[in-house]
């Protein structure tokens, strides 16, 4: 994490105003639902709190180690979290009702955009999703949100993840690659970049090859689900993949509690525009923009008040 001295900054930089430290005191510390330790969650909560800290040291967040997406939700809707980090196939059940009823959570930033494909080693013969039907499939720990995307990827040009491949779950999600480099499945599926689980078989004896869909598929998978977006994974983000891959996949969000006041989400949304013109962003918060927030956005209303007002005031929104 890049600290770097920012308070002449503040005064530049538009809609932060540096009001007294008792009028904006905290009198207790903002809860950060992430999920289990040695997680992608953590180290993104992390960078998180320390990059609102730099910018604003009386606005104080506490992490939670949680479950994760699954978890963080309810405890957002119970007010035990003020903010939670949740995964974008869990997000689209909260906004949208589509496994449960819909919530009065909103939307602080999105996180960062996990594209999904498949991995195969590179002496495979396989070079289409289609190619792989019938094959032993790792899909990953079962329950987790890139299972979720997997399922729904597969369905969305026709296909069952369970009937038309053999499905197989892993017990630990470290686990797949090894299961990809000594042929126990014919793929793994993932998302995001430089995904632990792509980078170890890219980096293994074999080489990998990454399968996403074709641009018809593509088409097919968002005319069916809407909530996914499409998304490139740029060149050069695994050893041997020399060219960027179009695929679909979702975004990560933070999210908070009905009520929080207003005040705390525009002082959350003006910290981080701070950092992100600062440039002195993390790998983690890379993705944290204003600009990816607002294109993320599942409907325009789940964006949290107080952040709306911030955009408003950068011009961002009407």
């Amino acid at each position: 994490m890049h600290h770097v001295g920012r308070r002449p900054l503040l005064a530049a930089l538009p809609g932060l105003a540096l009001v007294s430290a008792t009028a904006e005191a905290q009198q207790t510390p903002l809860k950060l639902g992430t999920a289990t330790a040695g997680g992608g969650f953590p180290i993104y909560g992390a960078a998180f709190i320390n990059a609102v800290k730099s910018v604003d040291p009386t606005l104080v967040i506490e992490e939670v180690n949680t479950k994760g997406s699954t978890e963080n939700v309810p405890l957002l809707e119970e007010g035990k979290l003020d903010l939670a980090l949740v995964q974008g196939e869990v997000a689209q059940s909260v906004f949208f009702g589509t496994d449960r009823p819909p919530a009065t959570l909103k939307v602080v930033t999105a996180m960062y955009a996990s594209p999904g494909m498949f991995v195969v080693r590179a002496d495979s013969r396989y070079r289409s999703i289609v190619d792989l039907k019938g094959q032993p499939i790792a899909w990953g720990a079962r329950g987790s949100g890139l299972v979720i995307l997997g399922r729904t990827v597969v369905d969305g040009i026709g296909l069952d993840a369970t009937k038309d491949f053999e499905p197989v779950y892993l017990e630990r999600a470290g686990d797949g690659p090894a299961m990809v480099i000594d042929g126990q499945v014919a793929a793994l599926w993932g998302g995001g970049v430089r995904w632990p689980g792509f980078v170890a078989v890219a980096n293994s004896i074999h080489g990998a090859r990454f399968i996403v869909p074709t641009a018809g598929e593509i088409d097919r998978i968002l005319a069916k689900y809407g909530f996914l977006r499409r998304l490139t994974l740029p060149a050069g983000m695994y050893r041997g993949q020399d060219q960027a891959l179009p695929t679909v996949g979702s975004w990560s969000f933070v999210l908070a509690r009905a009520g929080l006041p207003d005040s705390v989400g525009r002082r959350l949304a003006a910290a981080l525009d701070n950092v992100e013109r600062s440039g002195a962003q993390s790998q983690q918060l890379s993705e944290t923009t204003a600009k990816n927030t607002l294109a993320a956005l599942p409907r325009p209303d789940t964006l949290q008040p107080g952040v709306a007002a911030y955009y408003k005031e950068l011009k961002l929104l009407p």
